[in-house]
């Protein structure tokens, strides 16, 4: 029979302690709760009376049921006042010693049956159970901040916690409204696991000056969909926070990827904390303010930007394949002249047909005139030989994805186009140099990394080689935004800006998963629930393809040689087995049912 947890203790009311104070008192649950001196009490109880007369003012909560709330509420500064408590959830500061002090005290006080819970994000729940009697009946329960607004709780089972107990933690989670995931006792658990990693990551290639603070945040936010870029929510969560976080990890994991980046500490100890302090990757307008004001590292003027920027009118696009025919429509309805250069007539008709549909597809959507689709189509020339793009002032290269393909066609621009004009590839993970090396003319080849649908995406990765001049990437920047897109920049590197942050984000969850810390269920849930993610990463995998998300994950192993980067065993054995993902009908998930 499963417990009933009528009345809980809570230890700890600082923010996130009351925060579960109110989501208990909310549920209709009796609540303790207990600070460590008077203080602390009035500051919690300030909290939840200051919540709760927020959520009466915008009619979520009438002034009776608020009554009735705090009414079920409880404060003091002993201990011995959670004596007959159901459960007790400890949300004390966020230090081992002060954990385990604290357990091996509730221990003696509660009775033998009571559960005992730690909200901590990242400390072992291991190690603080075992400095009580009652190893088996301690999990952790790590709430989310606010409390009483993010859904996701992480139940943590240690290897020695009964499973009944972790049952019916995930029942009471659920009754408080809560989605509950469970995981191992790893640090960061799932959600900090995850996603500290990739913070890791964003902050040192900000720390190696790859990318812009504000290319990096753009870069996730419009190509993968992400509600904020990751120094932006660096700078929310705070980063003293977060360097506590990645230190436990780095602790427990001993990867070099969860080592702080050098420049995290220097800016803690220079007061930088993020939003709190009013500065931290960005700069803001007060302690505590969202709003972000111009500094020294702001960009400059678009005048500035104009200097040197190549005419661009008529636009060359090789190739015949999704995203082809999408950057062909793309230039086409903002006013270009597109030469689409296919292998055969057959297959350049073809794809003006394909472009053709998506533009009737607008239309019936109302989000484009009858005369528009025509005037489109009419600016959309076919081509087979390279010879007819030869006046063409930008070509875009966007064949398959090898190498050796794309050199050939390089090679054959390189003899037939004007002098002058840019030219470009759409590769998503090899060398732009290697490109360009196949030209003579090094200084003209930029990457141009449009993304899926090119029609949609706003973002496009403007990647310059140590040879790209000046005068090209001011280019390329001006017609991103002629034709709508959002360019950022960043150097010729593996992975270049998204793929570098996403793909070993998505190999780490591979291995959670592999090392049975949690499902893929849970996985996904805790990554959308808890970070606000469009997707959890197996349904990501299993969209983007297991065999794709696998060549890019080699690609980043094969430049970087870190460890951390190696694809997890698990997906190369899935795509082994054939199972690729949705295209497929099976991959992480089977789609055939």
């Amino acid at each position: 029979m499963a417990r009933e947890f009528t009345i809980v203790g809570v230890v700890g009311l600082g923010t996130m302690g009351a925060g579960i104070v109110e989501v208990l008192a909310r549920s209709g649950v009796r609540v303790v709760a207990v600070d460590v001196d008077a203080a602390g009490v009035e500051r919690g109880r300030g909290h939840v009376e200051h919540s709760t007369s927020r959520a009466v003012a915008k009619g979520k909560l009438d002034g009776a049921a608020r009554d009735a709330l705090l009414g079920l509420i409880s404060y003091g500064t002993a201990l011995a006042d959670l004596a007959e408590v159901d459960l007790v959830i400890e949300a004390i500061p966020e230090s081992l010693d002060l954990k385990t002090s604290l357990f091996a005290e509730l221990d003696r006080i509660v009775r033998p049956e009571v559960v005992l819970a730690s909200n901590t994000s990242s400390l072992s729940v291991t190690q603080i159970s075992v400095h009580t009697g009652r190893p088996g009946k301690v999990v952790g329960l790590h709430f989310f901040n606010p409390a009483p607004v993010l859904r996701l709780t992480e139940v943590v089972r240690t290897v020695v916690t009964e499973p009944d107990v972790v049952a019916d933690v995930v029942e009471f989670a659920r009754r408080l409204g809560k989605e509950p995931v469970v995981i191992g006792d790893r640090a960061g658990f799932i959600a900090n696991a995850l996603l500290f990693g990739y913070l890791n990551h964003a902050v040192a290639m900000y720390e190696s000056r790859y990318a812009t603070r504000e290319d990096l945040d753009a870069a996730m936010r419009f190509g993968c969909g992400y509600p904020m870029g990751p120094l932006a929510l660096l700078d929310l969560i705070g980063l003293d926070t977060a360097y506590e976080i990645l230190e436990t990890m780095y602790g427990q994991s001993r990867n070099r990827l969860h080592a702080p980046t050098p420049i995290l500490k220097q800016m803690i100890t220079a007061g930088l904390l993020g939003r709190k302090s009013g500065r931290g990757f960005y700069t803001y307008d007060g302690p505590d303010s969202p709003t972000v004001v111009a500094d020294a590292q702001t960009p400059g003027t678009s005048s500035e930007d104009a200097r040197g920027v190549r005419e661009v009118r008529r636009v060359g696009v090789v190739g015949t394949g999704t995203m082809a025919t999408g950057i062909v429509e793309v230039f086409a309805r903002k006013g270009f002249d597109v030469i689409l250069r296919a292998r055969s007539a057959e297959k350049a008709a073809a794809a003006i047909g394909k472009v053709g549909k998506s533009l009737d597809r607008q239309v019936a959507k109302g989000r484009l005139s009858e005369e528009d689709r025509t005037a489109t189509l009419g600016r959309i020339t076919p081509a087979v030989e390279f010879a007819e793009l030869a006046d063409c002032d930008l070509v875009i290269e966007a064949v398959a994805e090898e190498l050796s393909v794309k050199q050939a066609v390089f090679g054959a621009l390189d003899e037939v186009v004007q002098p002058g004009a840019v030219l470009a590839t759409t590769t998503s993970s090899l060398p732009v140099i290697e490109c360009a090396a196949a030209t003579s003319r090094p200084q003209d080849v930029i990457g141009l990394h449009f993304f899926n649908p090119a029609p949609v995406m706003k973002l496009v990765e403007v990647v310059s080689t140590i040879s790209t001049g000046a005068d090209v990437v001011a280019t390329a920047g001006a017609v991103c935004a002629r034709v709508g897109k959002h360019p950022v920049y960043c150097g010729d590197r593996a992975g270049f800006i998204v793929n570098a942050l996403l793909f070993p984000y998505l190999n780490d969850a591979v291995r959670m998963l592999e090392a049975h810390y949690a499902d893929a269920d849970d996985i996904d849930t805790a990554m959308k629930v808890g970070c606000g993610l469009p997707m959890g990463p197996f349904e990501l995998l299993d969209v983007v393809g297991l065999d794709v998300s696998l060549a890019i994950e080699r690609t980043l192993y094969d430049e970087f040689h870190e460890s951390g980067y190696a694809p997890a065993p698990l997906l190369e054995h899935l795509v082994t087995a054939g199972r690729l993902g949705r295209k497929t009908g099976k991959g992480f998930r089977d789609y055939s049912r």
